[in-house]
């Protein structure tokens, strides 16, 4: 198995990296900032950049310098599968993870206005904020003598492999499939002389949970809405039923088209946020689908994107599916996670990453 440890500087595209892992070569992703945000919100402390500086050095200080890393390590064996463990940031992580057999660190950086520019994209709660605080904020986590601490320019200075994102996502992903390419012949060779028992040489069959999360991702490039192009697919007994995709209703002009139509929704908890109320969400398309064929869905699963919304999750309820399987969590998606633990609908996730904004 591969163990990939990513680090870089703010904005500069580690998510794209993993999407493209997971989607393309099925990595398990495990997230340092996912397992910060879970310790935040239990401490019931504002989702921000200076309570992930607090509470990740607050852990490692009274833990060791590499106790997250250490705990997602253990969760990423456990699933047996190559993996990927986003955002290093400290010399005693990247050390931890060197005592790992087959482990490889990437680096990834890019121009700091392009980066602003995507963390204010991403929308995450730790990314509002001016692109003066931008660079201060990354200029505190860049250097730091105490091994709790962030110290990006050490964990870049000692990456394996270094990647340069000023240019498309075509060209990072090209990137991607070079050094992967280059560490699985390393693994091959040192099969061959006997040294080493690795096997990712080999073709490795997707599991079918993965095998239809894929085709759910692939649905998704049908989506007309930039906001996020969501998929979804439901599959009973191994066998395709329905998908669907994020769109306008038939014959109506879509996102791409004219723009989106946007609303400001808040949620039970208070939060508001801007939310595109022009398309139809996949899970719901899905839905329509298989009423319009006639197909029942009882005792069926589906694979989407993240946790679907409330409304999604009640359409999931009445119509029988009994299994729901999400490639990340929505920050926002704990509502829609109660209803289905209290109608007895088991919902999973590929990876613990947290969704931070509004995709559908």
């Amino acid at each position: 198995m591969i163990t990939i440890g990513i680090t870089g500087t703010l904005g500069a595209g580690k998510g794209t990296i993993v999407d493209h892992l997971v989607q393309r070569h099925g990595f398990k992703h495990f997230s340092v900032r996912a397992f910060i945000t879970e310790e935040i919100e239990r401490r019931g402390l504002p989702v921000n950049r200076d309570s992930m500086t607090l509470v990740g050095n607050d852990l490692r200080a009274t833990h060791t310098p590499s106790f997250i890393v250490e705990q997602l390590y253990a969760r990423a064996q456990a699933s047996h599968s190559d993996c990927i463990i986003e955002s290093i940031r400290t010399p005693g992580e990247v050390e931890a993870l060197r005592d790992k057999p087959n482990f490889h660190l990437f680096a990834v950086d890019a121009d700091s206005r392009e980066r602003y520019d995507r963390a204010v994209l991403r929308g995450s709660a730790t990314d509002h904020v001016s692109y003066e605080t931008f660079i201060a904020n990354e200029q505190r986590e860049m250097t730091n003598t105490d091994p709790n601490k962030q110290n990006l320019k050490w964990c870049i200075d000692h990456a394996d492999f270094h990647f340069d994102n000023s240019g498309t996502i075509e060209q990072l992903q090209q990137q991607v499939e070079q050094v992967l390419d280059k560490i699985k012949s390393q693994n091959c060779a040192k099969d061959e002389d006997g040294t080493s028992q690795a096997t990712s040489c080999n073709h490795v069959r997707p599991s079918w949970d993965e095998y239809f999360m894929q085709l759910a991702n692939t649905v998704s490039t049908r989506a007309t809405c930039d906001r996020g192009r969501s998929g979804c697919v439901i599959v009973k007994d191994k066998q395709l039923l329905v998908t669907g995709y994020v769109g306008s209703p038939s014959g109506l002009p879509h996102c791409d088209e004219v723009g989106h139509l946007f609303r400001q929704v808040i949620d039970t908890d208070g939060h508001s946020s801007t939310h595109c109320v022009r398309t139809v969400h996949a899970e719901q398309n899905a839905i329509c689908q298989a009423a319009r064929r006639g197909i029942a869905l009882d005792g069926a699963t589906l694979y989407c994107r993240m946790t679907p919304c409330r409304t999604c999750a009640m359409l999931i309820i009445n119509c029988g599916i009994k299994r729901v399987v999400c490639e990340r969590k929505y920050h926002a998606g704990a509502e829609s996670e109660a209803l289905f633990r209290q109608a007895g609908i088991s919902i999973e996730f590929f990876h613990d990453e947290i969704q931070q904004y509004e995709n559908q």
